[in-house]
């Protein structure tokens, strides 16, 4: 399994895969990291750690069409077969996803489908959570397809929702779910055969 990233800010479940490819935990290679954001974390760590990189964003494509077609050279140069949004604030085209059809994984946090679609995303998904009263949170993990999270689920975590909880006692509970629920999910795509892409 030969991974690329795209982030838009620190990176940490890039960081947490490619730890675990580098530990055995995970039979992969991270090769690739692209980020919307020039100053991004992600960007500097994919440097220092050797993987190809690169900023790729509305700023330098002016068009959807141009930053969809952009990304997907990237990434076909890098030799992936797998891409892991790490996240990622923007939504991809139809040229990624269709070349890389069933290879795209993405963490939600909460457990889809409640709290997702558009405009669900970061805190904005554990206020919804609180909001609701849920007595049940966590985390997603899906293939990405272009209904915003709406592909097949491959994983999900639970964590309770406690009285009192804030939004940022709850995002920590989540997020410290998240590393190893996106590390079986791949391991779960990867033993569910080789990774095949399509054509350019």
């Amino acid at each position: 399994m030969k991974i690329a990233f795209l982030a838009s800010h620190g990176g940490s479940a890039a960081r947490h895969i490619a730890a675990a490819c580098a530990a055995g935990q995970l039979e992969g290679l991270p090769v690739a990291l692209a980020s919307n954001n020039s100053r991004s974390p992600a960007l500097l760590w994919a440097q220092e750690s050797g993987l190809k990189w690169a900023h790729l964003s509305s700023a330098r494509f002016p068009s959807d069409e141009a930053l969809d077609a952009a990304i997907l050279d990237f990434l076909v140069e890098s030799g992936a077969d797998t891409l892991v949004l790490s996240g990622y604030m923007r939504e991809l085209g139809p040229r990624v996803l269709g070349h890389f059809a069933g290879r795209v994984v993405n963490v939600h946090p909460s457990l889809l489908p409640r709290h997702g679609g558009r405009g669900m995303y970061g805190d904005r998904v554990h206020e919804a959570v609180l909001a609701a009263g849920d007595t049940q949170s966590g985390a997603t993990v899906h293939l990405v397809t272009q209904g915003i999270d709406e592909g097949p689920v491959l994983a999900q975590s639970q964590v309770p929702v406690l009285p009192g909880d804030t939004l940022e006692t709850l995002k920590a509970r989540v997020q410290a779910t998240e590393g190893d629920l996106m590390l079986h999910a791949l391991r779960k795509l990867q033993e569910s055969g080789t990774p095949q892409v399509a054509g350019p």
